[in-house]
């Protein structure tokens, strides 16, 4: 496995996907490690890329003999106006013919030169197809999965608190979902952390909480997953009205616990929830407010969401994927 950023310095839901992942594999029999820059006699037969790897890193992978199987989100582009898409793509052919070394520094070229694109909703699938010209033959949904502690449990009574467990970053909006339920007199508890603690949107949103004690709720984050199961379990919903997501681990989780959902009203969603989900536009905190009340008041009448996947059996759709890759004669 190789990544591009470390942890220390981007730690969110691609950290946690991948050391889900390896420990996965590992349980179901693979052997599987990081890749170790420094070492140039690591025994290798195939590199999962989380992130876009360079056109250049693939060929030398497959001079090596090494099959490459890379997984990328695409969050902010799927979020993006269809004419937009279509706008970039005619550039991007632009730049194809008129500055090639665009190419190695974009690494659009790896969607075909990889042996496998792992995308994690149907919808991002469509999407490196039509913009990226990947092969419909390399590309694998493949959905986050979630840990044991979030499947099963015994249902319990629902308390009052609307949840949000995401980091507190400006895309995940978390401040103007918080300003929306002040609006519309819900009880709003977020559960995550910043990336620093004296990032100006986090003092924002700790301000606001001081201002409204009663109604927003925040003691950072929950590590005990347990116990976190547990809140998905009696919460009275779960809201991320975040500007783009892949697909979010959180939501995920809020579903194993029969957590009613309500979700940016973004393609994403759509193509995981489906209309086992309510969904609000990212639009201004008076019309959020509406929105969230409403959503609170149906919250108990509401379908409970689809089950997710377990990291397990992500892991083993992940090992035919690899097996194909292997068979695969360049």
């Amino acid at each position: 496995m190789d990544h591009p950023h470390p942890f220390q310095l981007a730690h969110g839901g691609f950290q946690i996907q991948i050391e889900q992942t390896k420990g996965a594999l590992e349980a179901i029999g693979l052997k599987v490690d990081f890749l170790r820059w420094w070492e140039d006699w690591q025994e290798c037969d195939l590199i999962h890329f989380f992130g876009r790897p360079p056109a250049s890193y693939v060929h030398l992978a497959h001079q090596k003999g090494i099959k490459v199987v890379f997984t990328a989100l695409h969050g902010s582009l799927g979020t993006r106006a269809s004419w937009k898409r279509w706008t970039q793509k005619a550039v991007m052919r632009v730049a194809e013919a008129c500055v090639p070394a665009l190419l190695e520094r974009l690494s659009w070229e790896s969607y075909r030169l990889a042996d496998a694109c792992i995308v994690v909703t149907p919808w991002e699938g469509r999407l490196v197809h039509s913009m990226f010209n990947a092969p419909k033959e390399k590309i694998h949904v493949v959905p986050n999965g979630i840990e044991e502690a979030f499947l099963g449990g015994a249902a319990v009574a629902r308390g009052p608190w609307l949840i949000t467990t995401a980091s507190i970053l400006p895309v995940k909006r978390i401040v103007e979902t918080a300003q929306a339920a002040v609006l519309a007199g819900i009880p709003y508890w977020v559960i995550g952390k910043p990336f620093a603690e004296n990032d100006a949107y986090h003092q924002s949103f700790l301000d606001l909480c001081r201002m409204h004690p009663r109604a927003l709720r925040y003691e950072g984050p929950v590590a005990d997953r347990s116990r976190l199961a547990g809140i998905y379990r009696e919460a009275r919903g779960f809201a991320l009205l975040s500007q783009w997501e892949s697909l979010s681990i959180s939501a995920l989780e809020a579903a194993a616990g029969g957590c009613p959902l309500l979700l940016s009203d973004l393609p994403w969603a759509h193509s995981v929830f489906g209309d086992k989900a309510a969904y609000c536009p990212i639009t201004s905190a008076n019309r959020t407010a509406l929105i969230l009340r409403r959503f609170y008041d149906e919250a108990p009448r509401l379908q409970p969401p689809p089950k997710p996947k377990s990291w397990l059996e992500v892991a083993q759709q992940l090992k035919g994927i690899y097996e194909t890759a292997l068979k695969t004669s360049r």
